[in-house]
């Protein structure tokens, strides 16, 4: 590095790799930051992205018999329109980093509630399988573009004591929106429901009105006027910000000097821890079965015998506990040790529900063995997998490789997306048991995977959790 590039690299980090940060004695970078009003009110807007994420996601499972009998689609007609969500979620994986970038975050989450509801009036009033097809797509758009944004945006602008439980208000939201979708669903008609999960997107709209965008996409784009006011507003009128204003701009100045901003500077020597673990927490996510559990959750109850409408209601109630869990776990325990457990426990339900199918002439047990086995799953998978991959995501990659990384890591988590989901049904058809046996086996290897190469960030700045895990800075 030369003497005038030197001269301009900030004091960031200790000459060891993991060094924390020690700015101030006082509360600076060091110190704990309040919730503010303003702060959490900004974290729940965005999050209602989620919500919707996840009454997308969940729909197809109440409104599939409802959608096969008006429409009289074939079973292979219902798995192509339930896999082009994950379709739609890799166009919008695509755009999601650009999108962000150039837009800003609060911009984009408006773009996203456009594609919602498009895609809820397709649904709604689709006459013919084609228009249904293309809701669903756009749906997967938006899905997308909410997997990076809301948890970059939320990542943004919360201080690092309170950063994992503020974000665990994504994945809690995108499970309230699946159980909300599974307990209406058991009462409302497939188009009814359709339109009853455009509200929140309306609602949303009119809230971001009085959000602000992120203070490090300001500060990336020279608003430096704008984002003081804006982190001093999200900390408070009495907080003293100059020590986290200064950690940010001098991160942000020292990044700006790499100027990579694309797909192929990802792969770099510095990118490849950050790459593998972001990549491997994207395809355990989906290849440890969520696609067939969710989108297909009708074809389960009844292939073991179980009421669709109790199913709906257990699988409700447990969804909306391990998601309230986890958002007082995360920051007592950490990402990683939730991960593993997680794991671990998404294993431990995939074979309850592979065994609970070799049952074959007790249908008491194949019953009550396998909704336990999908309650063990969905409960574990909330503690864990089902948010701390997307926080992790935010956390690792540096501002100026985030665009791309996200682009990419969501590109990864669609296309497994779709996989599992398109493939679901045909693997059910060949073995039931089997399916949620390659379920377990994958949900082992996370577990591996956890221990092996995933750090733990609770605690660290985004600064420094980035300086550390890509040594840019060395």
């Amino acid at each position: 590095m030369g003497g005038s590039e030197q001269a301009r690299r900030p004091l960031l980090v200790a000459d060891q790799e993991d060094a924390p940060y020690h700015r101030s004695s006082n509360g600076g970078v060091d110190g704990n930051s309040s919730a503010t009003g303003f702060l959490v009110f900004s974290t729940i807007v965005a999050a209602t992205c989620s919500f919707t994420s996840g009454y997308c996601i969940g729909y197809s499972s109440p409104a599939e018999y409802g959608v096969l009998a008006d429409l009289r689609l074939s079973m292979a007609e219902y798995s192509v329109f339930g896999s082009m969500l994950a379709v739609g979620g890799m166009v919008g994986a695509l755009m999601s980093g650009k999108t962000a970038d150039y837009f800003g975050h609060r911009t984009t989450m408006w773009i996203i509630n456009i594609f919602f509801i498009l895609g809820w009036l397709a649904i709604a009033f689709a006459k013919v399988s084609w228009l249904l097809d293309l809701g669903r797509l756009l749906q997967g758009i938006g899905i997308a573009l909410t997997s990076y944004v809301g948890n970059i945006f939320i990542a943004e602008i919360t201080p690092k004591n309170l950063r994992g439980g503020l974000m665990t208000f994504n994945p809690w939201m995108t499970g309230s929106g699946v159980a909300i979708v599974y307990l209406i669903g058991s009462v409302v008609k497939w188009r009814g429901l359709a339109l009853i999960g455009s509200i929140p997107c309306l609602l949303q709209m009119l809230c971001l009105f009085f959000v602000p965008e992120s203070p490090r996409w300001l500060v990336k784009n020279g608003r430096e006027k704008e984002f003081e006011g804006v982190l001093q507003r999200l900390r408070g009128k009495k907080a003293d910000i100059s020590p986290e204003a200064a950690e940010i701009k001098e991160y942000a100045e020292f990044i700006q000097l790499l100027s990579e901003n694309k797909i192929l500077d990802l792969f770099q020597k510095k990118y490849a821890r950050p790459i593998i673990v972001a990549v491997g927490l994207m395809t355990l996510t989906q290849f440890s079965g969520l696609p067939g559990y969710t989108f297909y959750m009708t074809n389960i109850f009844v292939l073991a015998g179980i009421s669709s409408e109790a199913g709906y209601v257990t699988l409700a109630i447990v969804k909306i506990l391990s998601t309230t869990m986890a958002i007082f776990l995360i920051d007592k325990f950490g990402r990683r040790t939730l991960l593993m457990v997680s794991a671990a426990g998404t294993c431990l339900g995939s074979l309850l529900t592979g065994f609970s199918f070799s049952l074959q002439d007790d249908h008491y047990w194949i019953s009550s063995l396998a909704l336990m086995g999908v309650s063990v799953y969905f409960a574990s998978f909330n503690l864990g997998i089902s948010g701390i991959p997307w926080i992790i995501m935010s956390e690792i990659f540096p501002v100026n490789v985030k665009g791309s990384a996200g682009s990419l890591c969501n590109l990864i988590y669609w296309f497994s997306s779709w996989v599992v989901s398109y493939t679901f049904n045909f693997l059910l058809e060949w073995s039931s048991t089997g399916t949620f046996i390659i379920f377990a086996g994958v949900s082992a290897f996370g577990f591996l995977f956890t221990v092996m190469l995933v750090p733990e960030t609770k605690g660290r700045s985004l600064e420094e959790i980035q300086a550390s895990v890509t040594n840019v800075l060395h």
